[in-house]
């Protein structure tokens, strides 16, 4: 569990973005543990959800978030070399987010942690289209597709992205996991984009992602013409979207 008090040590230099002092206090607690992923798990998450809380509610403005977030991305960077790496599990995931710094973060640490517990990461970033991310599918045939920290905006496109995996089904045992962003402020939002899990953060995607099954692989039946449903569309998804929408672009 983060430590409250240690938590709070660090959010007020992170925002006032004061590198050396925030660096000082990370090298502390490296010190204090034999495992640096726990400063990734109680110390560098934490602060990353505090300050997109904040900046949610209007509380901080863009400049504080945009230095501490890439005071946190920096150190994320140094405490990536020191993880201790697993053997390979065989196991294979691809990573993308929205095209964002704070989304792109979570997801890079997201990757670093999956990648030390011997998965075999290919992580993407935020702004590559939903026709590449299928290509890639199909040519990894990943375990598991990721999908972190997606904006309000962005619900859409995941929503088609997924039905688009799902039509071609180039990799139909893959398990899609959506995770942060809006799918942690807008509760039940994941079953609405047609994911098959959900996890809040990095360590509990691991845990998903490490339990799921395969996902049934369907096998078109011959001669017969599968009938496309036409899907209404949830309220969750309209209304979420929009009045997250609405909240980003007054904060922005």
């Amino acid at each position: 569990m983060p430590n409250a008090a240690v938590l709070e040590k660090f959010v007020r230099p992170l925002l006032a973005g004061k590198r050396a002092e925030c660096r000082h206090i990370v090298q502390s607690e490296l010190e204090k543990s034999s495992d640096p992923s726990t400063v990734y798990r109680n110390l560098l998450w934490p602060a990353m959800e505090r300050v997109d809380k904040l900046f949610q509610e209007d509380r901080i403005n863009a400049a504080a978030e945009a230095m501490a977030t890439r005071i946190n991305r920096a150190i994320a960077d140094q405490i990536q070399l020191r993880l201790k790496q697993s053997s390979s599990n065989g196991k294979r995931i691809l990573i993308s987010c929205a095209d964002g710094e704070p989304e792109e973060l979570g997801a890079q640490m997201t990757a670093d942690l999956f990648e030390a517990r011997g998965w075999e990461v290919y992580f993407l970033g935020g702004a590559i289209p939903n026709d590449e991310i299928l290509n890639l599918v199909g040519q990894l045939r990943p375990t598991i597709l990721l999908i972190f920290g997606t904006s309000p905006s962005g619900v859409p496109g995941v929503r088609k992205l997924v039905d688009l995996i799902r039509e071609v089904s180039s990799n139909p045992t893959m398990n899609i996991i959506v995770s942060g962003g809006v799918f942690n402020r807008a509760e039940g939002l994941w079953t609405e984009v047609n994911a098959d899990l959900y996890a809040a953060t990095a360590h509990e995607a691991i845990v998903v992602a490490e339990s799921a099954k395969p996902r049934p692989a369907v096998v078109p039946v011959s001669g017969v013409k599968k009938k496309r449903r036409r899907r209404r569309r949830s309220s969750i998804l309209a209304v979420a979207t929009e009045n997250t929408s609405s909240a980003v672009a007054t904060a922005h």
